[in-house]
């Protein structure tokens, strides 16, 4: 019985949101139990309201306080003790839970699982991961898209595995392509802290690709691509933003150009599948790796959609053993280090 914590009051639309998405996802897994975690009474209204198929696969966990979308993470660590997204990732922490999906306040929720959790032996820093859609039809997963504004040549490296085990998980691809973000494809290019990490990427025992460009994440080049969180933050914002106004353009001259209405029409299935593919629902839900546990962030404004997603990707991640495939990955590039030492 996989046990998955969802910090039902987070996100900008809370209980809307988050108890749907959940039963929509413990309606195909009858194998999971759900702790939903946040103000009692609000929680079984909203749960009544859903009709899951078996009310048995959920637990409602007491938590009084919310951690809001706007609140500092110091308010989050130090004053608001019993938020529903400290109890949820608490929760993962005591053994009552396996993983913790939350779409609340994303520097608080890294803070607070890196306080409560702590992080896995030989990983310094943590990384925020998702997979971002290709043409191939699958998605290339990147990171950091956050976390970490500065990073060393060996955070670099470190990401590289935690991406690589990540692919393993949940992709169940047995040795995934990882490719580092520059601003060309030749050695030469790209400051002396990407050139530092293509190094220690290449001696270690990963798949590295090399050195991949902003498009390659779109061509699906590799399954892995590494970069510092400023840049990964950017990127996953811009492509965000250029999805929406696609949609919206293609919309938006079907209602103005009678000839274009036609056109919808018959490329209406086209359409469909162009609209399916940008569709960063599909995609939701980041892992945030390097922790002693396993918690996923959820978009902020997801939808019950977007938010099953999210739970769903958690659920595959415990069922797919990803603590281990990281730790052991980390053991193996230890060893490796040692070696060349």
């Amino acid at each position: 019985m996989i046990k998955i914590a969802i910090d039902c009051m987070g996100g900008d639309e809370g209980l809307a949101v988050t108890i749907p998405g959940t039963v929509q996802v413990a309606n195909r897994y009858p194998d999971t139990h759900f702790l939903l975690v946040g103000l009692v009474d609000q929680i079984e209204a909203a749960l009544e309201r859903a009709k899951p198929a078996n009310r048995s696969q959920f637990e409602i966990v007491s938590a009084a306080e919310v951690v809001t979308m706007d609140d500092p993470v110091e308010v989050a660590l130090r004053r608001k003790k019993d938020s529903s997204m400290r109890v949820a990732i608490t929760c993962v922490k005591d053994g009552r839970a396996d993983a913790c999906v939350s779409s609340g306040n994303t520097g608080a929720l890294m803070a607070l699982s890196r306080f409560i959790l702590k992080m896995l032996p030989g990983i310094d820093r943590p990384a925020i991961a998702t997979a971002l859609p290709n043409v191939k039809g699958g998605g290339t997963t990147v990171l950091d898209l956050g976390a970490n504004v500065d990073c060393s040549a060996e955070h670099l490296l470190e990401f590289g595995i935690m991406g690589s085990a990540l692919v393993q998980a949940i992709d169940h691809i047995d040795a995934p392509t990882v490719g580092i973000l520059n601003i060309g494809q030749e050695d030469i290019k790209g400051n002396d802290q990407v050139k530092q990490a293509a190094q220690l990427l290449k001696s270690s025992h990963l798949n590295f690709y090399g050195n991949v460009e902003g498009d390659d994440i779109f061509k699906g080049t590799t399954d892995v691509i590494v970069c510092d969180g400023f840049v990964g933050n950017s990127v996953l914002k811009a492509i965000e933003g250029t999805a929406k106004m696609i949609l919206g353009q293609i919309k938006l001259e079907f209602k103005r150009n009678p000839f274009s209405r036609f056109a919808a029409l018959l490329s209406m299935p086209v359409f469909k599948r162009l609209r399916q593919r940008l569709d960063n629902r599909r995609y939701n839900g980041a892992a945030l790796l390097g922790l002693r546990g396993v918690v996923f962030k959820s978009h902020g404004s997801a939808d019950e959609l977007a938010f099953a997603c999210a739970v769903e990707r958690a659920r595959g991640a415990v069922a797919s053993n990803l603590l281990s495939k990281i730790i052991h990955s980390v053991e193996r590039s230890n060893a490796i280090k040692s070696q060349n030492e």
